[in-house]
């Protein structure tokens, strides 16, 4: 694909016609493109929005863009976020203008997504063994030889089942051996050992090209478990490089980095010695371009160095009251339905009533239903039916996934875009 086509593609997306598929958006903008309805710049409390509706910031958004470009750039990394957080191909492209390398992906349709929208690099965060999608892959890169892609490789059976599957493609997969990040991991190879074992079965292939190590080290709760983990990472590319494994090749590819712990990869990767190639110092934190309000605003490494900067949670779900029942209670029109639950319920920061804006004192959430959030008021909560309450959220991966059209809102609540998902 062409960068007039991705182009296209991109600008195809203000031309869906808005409708009941699409929640929260005015009733009365049915049968508008979303072009349409964007330049109208209509006001999120004002302008016909029906709660629930969930909208970015359109300033911290672009705060957190800039924030993990400068961040990337100061220590010398390469940068390929993750996109399974958003599946929002107008972020991803945001996130390459502020100079991402490519895009990090988890499953086969997430690349279908990702390319249908011109993304030319993308690394899959996983081993590929579905023969589908292994030859729709090697069709895209036959078809374009500028697309870039990589994925892991864990095991030799998968890559038994990636040579199968690939035969008679014209270009090779390039692949990196996926390290688990100690006891407990999620996916990866256990040992040095098994590493080389299975670094042999890809030179055993003729579709397969090994180009690095990789690995995920999120789920490791301690920090000095996390650098000793990244130290045998970048130990197993050094035996790798001085057993020839990258002959030929233009770079070596170096990859982690979530979301929790991407100052500890900056730091020893930083101490990466030279090698036979240039290195490719690839990372992967994907939740900062909305960042949160609960689990990563806690875990953030901004926190550990707070002289680098600090994300700003972009997400705000307003809902409104529509149940008092007693002193103690009231219910909001969101839920499960809409709201991320999955690490924490969302927090109650602010009660709008005629047009006025303040502190949600006194309000917490304690539970969700389908459809209803709980909250428990102590006496100084001030809180009518109808009052618009604007939640916080926990977990940007599981709160982008429920809503296919989002309006993107200025401080003043100018809604000057919308992005549409693709989960």
């Amino acid at each position: 694909m062409t960068a007039d086509s991705a182009a296209e593609s991109l600008a195809r997306l203000a031309d869906e016609r808005v409708d009941h598929r699409f929640k929260g958006l005015p009733p009365d903008a049915d049968g508008l493109t979303v072009g349409e309805l964007a330049a109208q710049r209509r006001n999120l409390f004002t302008g016909g929005f029906a709660t629930p509706v969930l909208a970015l910031s359109a300033e911290r958004l672009e705060h957190n863009l800039k924030l993990m470009e400068v961040y990337a750039d100061r220590h010398g990394l390469a940068f390929a976020p993750h996109g399974k957080t958003s599946m929002a191909p107008q972020l991803f492209h945001r996130q390459i203008e502020h100079g991402a390398w490519g895009i990090t992906l988890a499953v086969p349709h997430q690349v279908r997504v990702a390319r249908a929208f011109g993304i030319r690099r993308v690394f899959l965060a996983n081993e590929l063994v579905d023969p589908a999608a292994l030859r729709w892959t090697a069709a895209e890169l036959d078809a374009d030889p500028d697309f870039r892609f990589v994925c892991y490789v864990d095991s030799v059976r998968g890559v038994e089942l990636m040579d199968a599957a690939l035969r008679g493609a014209s270009r090779r997969v390039d692949v990196v051996v996926e390290l688990a990040a100690g006891e407990g991991a999620r996916t990866g190879v256990r040992t040095e050992a098994e590493c080389a074992a299975v670094a042999d079965a890809v030179a055993g292939t003729r579709t397969l090209r090994l180009v690095g190590v990789a690995g995920y080290e999120g789920e490791v709760p301690q920090a000095e478990r996390v650098t000793a983990w990244l130290r045998r990472l970048v130990a197993l590319a050094v035996d790798f490089d001085k057993a020839g494994r990258f002959t030929g090749l233009d770079e070596i590819v170096v990859s982690a980095g979530g979301s929790a712990w991407f100052d500890a990869v900056a730091d020893v990767f930083a101490g990466i010695p030279e090698l036979s190639l240039p290195v490719l110092k690839l990372l992967r934190s994907g939740a900062y371009v909305s960042h949160d309000d609960g689990h990563y605003r806690k875990l953030t490494p901004f926190n550990r160095v707070p002289e680098e900067g600090a994300l700003e949670p972009a997400f705000r779900l307003w809902t409104q009251v529509v149940s008092r029942p007693t002193a103690e209670q009231a219910f909001v029109n969101a839920g499960k339905r809409d709201a991320a639950y999955d690490l924490d319920l969302p927090f109650a920061q602010v009660v709008r009533r005629d047009g006025a804006e303040r502190p949600a004192t006194g309000v917490s959430v304690t539970a969700l239903s389908d459809q209803h959030a709980w909250l428990r008021t102590t006496p100084e909560a001030d809180l009518e039916v109808g009052d618009w309450v604007g939640l916080g959220l926990s977990h940007p991966c599981t709160s982008f996934d429920k809503w296919p059209l989002i309006p993107v809102a200025e401080a003043d609540g100018t809604v000057v875009d919308y992005v549409r998902t693709y989960f």
